[in-house]
């Protein structure tokens, strides 16, 4: 079995596990067999023990997801998403019973979302398929477009977009494009050219997922989960996605108060939201942050990730819990990883985030299931830790083998990061940390820093009220 690339430093694991699981003939691994039409509830309700003083979402509610999902309704952004680029945006989604469906992106010049640029109104069908071959829990979909419109919002936007779009776009001029006036940049005729330039694509409706959250009061919270933007510019509009963005809120049932839902629903192409500016969170790293929530990664990866970090002593520890199954209930291995951190300049792509360099210098994995002992066990002597003393439960430190070739996990090593803090609106302080190159590979140079985040995490000690749900369109509040 080749060696995998280099295991980044907050990605998860790699597909040589998976592909070895597969192998094994493990049914967690095997193409779901259901049939596609019929309503199967997979409850999913996530299992893992908090490991802190906060208490997981997951430990106060019971999550399930369909396949197929029910997409019908309107879903939206919860905040000012970041896109690699980087790229600012809000999102606005409504399918209808027709498998039509019509979306707003609205794109800004800012990473807070208050400096709208142009929205682009796209219409189409989506045709969902059939439980996913890669991503376990998620749906394949094929996607059709009709129509691609935009409004640019102001003069300075307009003469960004000069730089991008070919002046005969549709056979207009970008001199005759105005502030507040809607132009059709593509139909089922022409404008594939104007996409393009534009990195466009809608590549993410062929992934789709949907969980409900189930509340004890009988409320309940949906949030619609769309396929990964390729960190690669080049390689976006042709990637299929085998992980996730951050998910999209349903208007009918959401979080309340939620006051970004509720700005993104009533949205327009002619009026784009303008988000609150949120609260200032000086960044401080100083505790222990964890994942919200079982978190997805391309090429079949689930994880949580638990990381401590000592500002005196400028070091840090990561612990990342890999798991089978979307729910991350099923454990396969755990992966602790530690070393040491200098923080560096403000971001001058991201306005608020903050570059760091980070290196490891220790990594200690445990198998947390058979299959992963075996093949850790299958190992050269010198690769991969102690030649064939892999058992599971029992943790082996990797320093002595600089690493572990059949993990791609080389020691030490350094990344360049990208970091964040903010205040929620339940004023929680939440830690962004930079999203991992798409292809597996490491940013172990300057010029491959992240441009965008992962899931946010939330620091320990906080002790947050439940989510309440809604009890009608965010419109209405």
């Amino acid at each position: 079995m080749k060696p995998v690339i280099i295991y980044s430093l907050f990605l998860t694991f790699f597909s040589s596990v998976a592909v070895f699981v597969a192998g094994a003939g493990s049914k967690l691994w095997e193409v779901p067999t259901a049939s596609f039409t019929s309503s199967s509830n997979l409850s999913e309700s996530l299992q893992w023990a908090p490991h802190c003083q906060y208490r997981h979402l997951q430990d106060r509610v019971r999550i399930t997801a369909d396949i197929p999902p029910r997409l019908d309704g309107t879903w939206v952004s919860t905040r000012c998403e970041v896109r690699p680029g980087p790229e600012f945006l809000t999102r606005s989604y409504t399918f209808h019973p027709s498998r039509h469906f019509q979306a707003l992106q609205h794109y800004y010049t800012d990473s807070s979302c208050e400096d709208p640029a142009y929205t682009l109104m796209i219409r189409g069908k989506l045709r969902l398929r059939q439980a996913s071959w890669i991503t376990r829990g998620g749906t394949e979909a094929e996607h059709h477009l009709s129509k691609v419109g935009i409004m640019v919002h102001s003069l300075v936007a307009k003469q960004r977009l000069a730089s991008r779009l070919p002046p005969t776009c549709v056979g207009l001029t970008l001199g005759r494009v105005a502030p507040g006036k809607l132009y059709e940049l593509y139909n089922t005729r022409a404008g594939r050219g104007c996409l393009a330039a534009l990195g466009f694509s809608m590549m993410e409706m062929g992934l789709v997922r949907v969980e409900t959250q189930h509340h004890n009061n009988g409320g309940k919270i949906q949030e619609l989960f769309l396929g990964d933007i390729n960190t690669d510019w080049t390689q976006r509009t042709q990637y299929r996605p085998t992980g996730y963005q951050q998910p999209l809120q349903n208007a009918m049932h959401h979080i309340h108060p939620c006051p970004v839902c509720a700005l993104v629903y009533r949205s327009s192409e002619q009026r784009p939201p303008v988000l609150p500016r949120s609260s200032a969170a000086p960044l401080s790293l100083a505790g222990r942050w964890v994942s919200q929530h079982c978190e997805t990664r391309p090429t079949v990866l689930f994880l949580t990730r638990d990381f401590t970090f000592d500002p005196d002593q400028h070091a840090w520890e990561g612990i990342y819990r890999h798991y089978s199954d979307p729910a991350c209930s099923q454990p396969t291995f755990t992966l602790r990883a530690s070393g040491h951190y200098a923080q560096g300049n403000p971001s001058t792509k991201v306005s608020g985030a903050t570059e760091f360099v980070f290196k490891v210098t220790q990594v200690r994995v445990t198998a947390v299931e058979e299959p992963t002992a075996k093949l850790l066990n299958g190992t050269r002597p010198g690769k991969c830790g102690r030649a064939g003393g892999w058992k599971v439960g029992v943790e082996q430190d990797l320093t002595p083998t600089d690493g572990c070739t059949v993990l791609g996990i080389k020691l030490p090593h350094k990344e360049y990061e990208l970091f964040k803090t903010e205040l929620d609106h339940k004023k929680r302080l939440l830690l962004f940390i930079g999203e991992r190159p798409t292809d597996g590979s490491s940013p172990d140079r300057p010029q491959r820093r992240p441009t965008s985040f992962q899931a946010p995490m939330v620091l320990c000690g906080f002790q947050p009220e439940d989510r309440a749900p809604s009890k009608g369109k965010v419109g209405n509040h």
